[in-house]
């Protein structure tokens, strides 16, 4: 049970994420949305062919690449998991790989079986299998204007924040990684310095002569 509870919270991320991912999928048409509170955070259903937060790799293989990259690095944190757990490091830090190992596989369940079992890959994907598209729906947008004429550069232009639509798998990623760098002195402490435990030679006796 040492490994239990923090594979415990990796698996509640991927199930959590899998449902909403699902929910979306058959209750909502592509690229519609719905708003859950007022105008700035809405449920807003595209599909993503890329990394997290709309980002991708324009290129034929890239996809495959990037899903077989998704699959390593969840083998790679899930051994790093178990290594920090019989280190004895604070809990804190293992909380938080628990996080990111759960977004990792959600995202890498997407990649793997939705362009099998939901047909969502690209028409030009050389193959359904590794090239399914990561369902995202996570929106924020929090200020929608025009930015004043007196702004350098962009001044007048249309501006949106918070533009990119993630996950859950995608939020669970970043909350991870964001305690880990807050929180880095404390769980990564280097240990205190050997004692020096050199003897030292006590002064020469010195004779009545030599007084």
């Amino acid at each position: 049970m040492r490994y239990g509870k923090y594979f415990f919270l990796t698996l509640l991320v991927v199930v959590t994420d899998q449902v909403v991912k699902l929910a979306v999928h058959y209750n909502m048409d592509l690229n519609t949305e719905f708003n859950v509170f007022g105008d700035w955070f809405r449920i807003h259903y595209i599909l993503n062919n890329g990394m997290a937060f709309g980002l991708k790799l324009d290129w034929q293989y890239g996809k495959l690449m990037l899903t077989t990259f998704r699959l390593l690095a969840m083998v790679g944190i899930g051994y790093y998991l178990i290594f920090l757990v019989k280190k004895g490091v604070p809990q804190g830090l293992l909380w938080s790989v628990a996080l990111i190992l759960g977004g990792a596989i959600g995202n890498l369940v997407d990649s793997i079986f939705y362009g099998v079992f939901l047909n969502n890959a690209p028409l030009d994907a050389i193959t359904p299998w590794f090239h399914g598209q990561v369902i995202d729906m996570l929106y924020f947008p929090v200020f929608q204007g025009y930015l004043p004429d007196w702004v350098p550069l962009w001044g007048g232009e249309y501006f949106e924040f918070f533009r990119p639509i993630f996950n859950l798998a995608d939020s669970s990623i970043f909350i991870g990684v964001v305690i880990i760098l807050l929180r880095q002195k404390k769980f990564f402490v280097e240990p205190d310095a050997t004692p020096d435990h050199t003897v030292q030679k006590a002064p020469p006796v010195q004779s009545e002569s030599e007084k």
